[in-house]
């Protein structure tokens, strides 16, 4: 991908400040040559990390001439039962001569860990330590053994938190990597499956994984994310969302690229039918594309239900979207410069309820617009149980208060309140957030223009939906879908006999080809 000038810019800064400074990174401090004495190893591994409060450094005598060895690892993020358990105690009881390398006889014999490697780079080696792995040092060998201990405490199973169903699993992911990924290889007994591991962060170096089968995914968009995540150029990633942002189509639109999930039967129906996932480590969320604009408004309970059900909640979620985005604009543009296509009876009643207000239709509706955000914002921020109260109590409360001042009419507060429920009916929360944003400029822009302005935004998200591409993939490809079968899977949800397995552009060109 393209380098941008923040970016160049912060690299020349960088580069600057090295000269001038000199760098700080572990790469400069630490030689990769190991010593062949444990005190000298353990002592730079120490200084070059800082000497932190959770670093543990273990000197043992082994042998029958008491061999010096040292361990260092660091507590919290490695399994402590299995360090003292499947190496101290192991090597305190195996008291034999060793013949031949010590080292290797070690590594074959004595570590009872079934994941350990050779290491003579201390550059490596740290990295490994700062994983959570344990490193065992041995007196006159200039090689170290690398033990896999990743670990330490994990949050439980749980159900997902932003992903309610009625019918279906109640497993969620976690923000432990392996646990993730172990819960997407339960769901996907397949050999094809496949788990791309990179590093991302320059500082933190936290690992990332793309996941896809490999005989179902389209090979040229494979390629594209690839591309894509080898240039990520970040410190520290936080969640899934930041590599979203760095790696989708167009920063500058207001709607998802891609879309994040914390079920992994999501994960394993989407990767199934030619889509990749991306895991982060540190977060329960996963990130899905190439994403189509049908694909917003579908929920997994969709396909726990008949098909005549989960059609109708389709429906009822793409009406509850047209009215999250333009409901507002159109009562605007009505009262204000269309009045005379409403009904007589609906336009006195509107006439009534806003006699003797103090603020234009546009003024009361922005008013009562932001007051209602910043009610779902608190309710977010609050504590569960006292966020709902806000959310409720607060909206009543202030929606009555309003009316009964004068400071709103009635059917404003409808509007409001029809409106922010409407944004919710997604089962995305980034598309619910992308409606609010866009509600505010087709609201803005009815205002000064009327039903003409209305058109004219409708037609301009139009437009941008058409050019928007996910991944090389349009976004707005199974709105009139070119195939008779994409009907079965777009707006309504066919029978499930009748559903066909993959869209075409996420076929694999080898199964085209066929």
């Amino acid at each position: 991908m393209r380098q941008s000038i923040f970016t160049k810019l912060k690299q020349q800064e960088g580069k600057e400040t090295e000269k001038q400074l000199g760098t700080n990174s572990v790469e400069a401090k630490v030689k990769s040559a190991l010593s062949d004495k444990v005190s000298d190893n353990l002592n730079t591994l120490k200084k070059a990390i800082g000497d932190p409060e959770d670093l543990n450094l273990r000197y043992i005598t082994i042998g029958k001439f008491q061999k010096k060895c040292g361990i260092a690892y660091l507590s919290g993020i490695t399994d402590t039962n299995m360090i003292n358990q499947e190496i101290i105690q192991t090597l305190q009881q195996n008291l034999q001569e060793v013949d031949g390398s010590p080292l290797e006889n070690i590594k074959l014999e004595m570590i009872a860990v079934s994941s350990v490697t050779e290491l003579d780079d201390m550059k490596k080696i740290i990295d490994f330590v700062l994983d959570g792995q344990t490193v065992f040092f041995l007196e006159e060998e200039e090689q170290a053994l690398i033990i896999g201990t990743a670990g330490g405490d994990k949050r439980a199973i749980e159900n997902p938190q932003s992903e309610n169903l009625i019918q279906g699993p109640r497993e969620g992911f976690v923000e432990s990597l392996e646990v993730n990924l172990a819960l997407v290889r339960r769901n996907i007994r397949d050999p094809s499956l496949r788990f791309k591991t990179y590093e991302v962060g320059t500082r933190s170096k936290q690992k990332l994984v793309l996941c896809y089968v490999e005989d179902v995914i389209n090979p040229k968009i494979l390629e594209e994310v690839i591309y894509r995540l080898e240039s990520i150029e970040l410190e520290y990633i936080t969640d899934v969302s930041q590599i979203e942002q760095w790696i989708e189509d167009s920063s500058l639109s207001p709607f998802p690229q891609m879309l994040s999930t914390e079920r992994p039967d999501k994960v394993a129906f989407e990767v199934l039918h030619g889509r990749f996932a991306i895991f982060v480590d540190g977060t329960p969320f996963t990130a899905l594309g190439p994403v189509v604009l049908s694909d917003i408004n579908k929920s997994m309970e969709d396909y726990n239900q008949r098909w005549i059900t989960a059609s109708l909640l389709r429906i009822l979620r793409v009406i509850a979207s047209l009215i999250a985005l333009f409901l507002p604009g159109i009562y605007i543009a009505m009262v204000l410069f269309h009045p005379g296509m409403l009904p007589t009876t609906l336009v006195f009643s509107i006439a009534a309820s806003r006699e003797g207000m103090p603020f234009s239709a546009i003024a009361e509706i922005l008013l009562m617009a932001a007051t209602f955000e910043m009610l779902q914002e608190a309710a977010i921020r609050l504590p569960r149980i006292i966020g709902q109260t806000i959310g409720i109590v607060g909206g009543i409360v202030i929606g009555e208060a309003a009316v009964s001042a004068g400071i709103a009419s009635p059917i404003i507060v409808i509007i409001t309140a029809l409106t922010a429920i409407a944004s919710f009916c997604s089962p995305y929360y980034s598309v619910a957030i992308s409606f609010r944003a866009v509600r505010f400029g087709i609201m803005l822009v009815s205002a000064f223009l009327g039903l003409f302005g209305l058109i004219l935004a409708f037609l301009v998200l139009v437009i941008h939906v058409t050019n928007l591409k996910s991944f090389g993939v349009p976004y707005s490809f199974t709105v009139l879908p070119t195939v008779k079968h994409e009907l079965m899977d777009n707006i309504i949800r066919g029978p499930i006999t009748k559903v066909e397995e993959q869209y075409i552009f996420l076929q694999n060109q080898l199964k085209k080809s066929k």
